[in-house]
């Protein structure tokens, strides 16, 4: 009787690599994504509470930032019990990016998300590109330029940009090693390092590509297991910051508990809705999880591996916006860019080219969207009716952030005269200026309400700011 045989199932190291050089085509996702960008910027809306808790804290000394982090405190009165502490990383690259000259303005800060995103996929395509073949690798990245959730993400003055940048930098490093190890392995746990530090749902991601590794290399991908769980280390280590100061569950009560949908949830969120992008991207992912030559093992590790470990987070606590998924939904064009290529030869441009439509038309209505919120408007307003002496107060802590923001940066003559909680309206005045927050049609319940009318001041004109965040208001009281 024969002795049995060891049978390694690892499939053999690639002898050539696809597309070893870089060529112009392949800056094609990252000048689509930065077109798509320009278009979705040039309306110049205000930001909103998120993009303007990154203005302000950025803008704040290394130090105190760092400092207000640990602490577990907020860095103003009236944001005192929201501290720096779930994106620190971000906000001081943000600091980094302000402190450079003639930029920190609301537009340079969108700009380098918007700057993340396109190098991010730059590095994507690079990596499938060398995994599968260019033309997979250059139409996964246009995909993802044009796919809603990228897109909507990519313009916003947070670190979801940086995200995709870092993500793009691991994957490529995950290539290069495949191909050629242990070259890109610095690359791989450097970039995941900065994949949770920008947002630590993304290790979920970087846990995709050590599983990819895994599979197709079986032991020998040890030293990509040990660079990624080295890039875990300082992400632990935030989060052990945040258990520690008492702000680990602060954001909690933004989440919702899917009842074990997330999967579907977040792929109708990357595709913009219930939209044409949805169903051709996940039957043309299904296609490529098959037939897609090269990046078969990657994509659907990529995919599932993140749906899978946050679905069971989800038994004990809510984890889902959809956003937070960015990094692993990152698969899913890879996936259907695969699939597309993966049909018989003629119909591989229609299908394609029906991939890239689909995707503009899923993100068509961004370029018309309202603002998220319109405190610049509401600063605008107030500059021009406002007379010296007049208190303007911001009621609540979404009107306070906007209106501390915009005075500072559009209308300095109203700072003697701003409120901010906790100090309530004062009650000598004849004229008050009343900012306020809207929700469900009713303002946020504040104590200023009952200080001025108990003074004998009352409610004679109002003016409502609807947005698609945040609807503000103000009023004016008068004796």
């Amino acid at each position: 009787m024969s002795s049995p045989v060891a049978v390694d199932f690892a499939p053999p190291r690639p002898v050539r690599r696809s597309g070893a050089r870089w060529t112009p085509v392949e800056l094609l996702p990252p000048l689509v994504v930065a077109v798509l960008g320009t278009v979705l910027l040039l309306p110049g809306h205000g930001m909103w509470f998120d993009e303007l808790f990154t203005a302000e804290v950025g803008r704040l000394p290394f130090g105190e930032i760092v400092a207000a982090v640990v602490e577990g405190r907020g860095t103003t009165s009236y944001l005192v019990d929201v501290p720096p502490s779930y994106n620190a990383p971000y906000y001081l690259v943000v600091h980094a990016w302000a402190s450079l000259p003639g930029l920190g303005g609301d537009t340079s800060l969108r700009v380098l998300s918007l700057l993340a995103t396109a190098g991010g996929l730059a590095l994507v395509t690079r990596a499938v590109t060398r995994l599968a073949s260019r033309p997979v690798g250059v139409l996964a990245g246009v995909v993802l330029a044009a796919s809603p959730l990228v897109l909507e993400q990519a313009v916003e003055a947070r670190s979801y940009g940086l995200v995709v940048l870092a993500t793009g930098g691991a994957v490529l490093g995950l290539a290069r090693w495949l191909q050629e190890a242990p070259r890109g392995l610095v690359l791989f746990g450097l970039a995941g390092a900065g994949m949770g530090l920008m947002h630590w749902y993304a290790v979920t991601a970087l846990a995709a590509f050590v599983v990819t590794a895994l599979l197709l290399r079986g032991w020998r991908a040890l030293p990509v297991v040990i660079a990624g769980a080295a890039a875990v280390v300082p992400t632990a280590a935030l989060v052990a910051v945040n258990l520690l100061n008492g702000t680990g569950a602060r954001n909690a009560e933004h989440l919702r508990d899917t009842g074990g949908t997330l999967a579907d949830l977040a792929v109708e969120a990357w595709a913009g809705g219930r939209t044409p992008l949805l169903y051709l991207a996940v039957g043309l992912a299904v296609l490529g999880g098959v037939r897609g030559a090269g990046v078969r093992v990657l994509g659907v590790c990529w995919v599932l591996v993140p749906l899978v470990l946050l679905l069971g987070a989800e038994l004990v606590r809510p984890v889902y916006l959809p956003r937070y998924l960015l990094a692993g939904l990152l698969g899913l064009g890879v996936l259907a860019a695969a699939g597309a290529l993966a049909v018989p030869r003629g119909a591989r441009a229609p299908v394609a080219g029906l991939l890239v439509a689909c995707a503009l038309l899923a993100s068509s209505p961004l370029a018309v969207r309202e603002p998220r919120e319109r405190a610049d408007e509401v600063v605008a307003f107030l500059a021009a009716r406002h007379r010296v002496g007049e208190p303007v107060v911001a009621a609540d802590q979404r009107s306070a952030t906007g209106l501390d923001h915009y005075v500072r940066t559009a209308a300095p003559r109203l700072r003697p005269d701003v409120v901010l909680p906790p100090d309530d309206a004062p009650a000598t005045a004849d004229r008050v200026w009343l900012v306020r927050r809207i929700i469900d049609g009713d303002p946020v319940p504040t104590d200023d309400d009952g200080i001025l009318e108990s003074a004998g001041l009352r409610m004679t004109s109002e003016r409502a700011f609807p947005a698609g965040k945040t609807d503000l208001v103000v009023q004016l009281w008068e004796r």
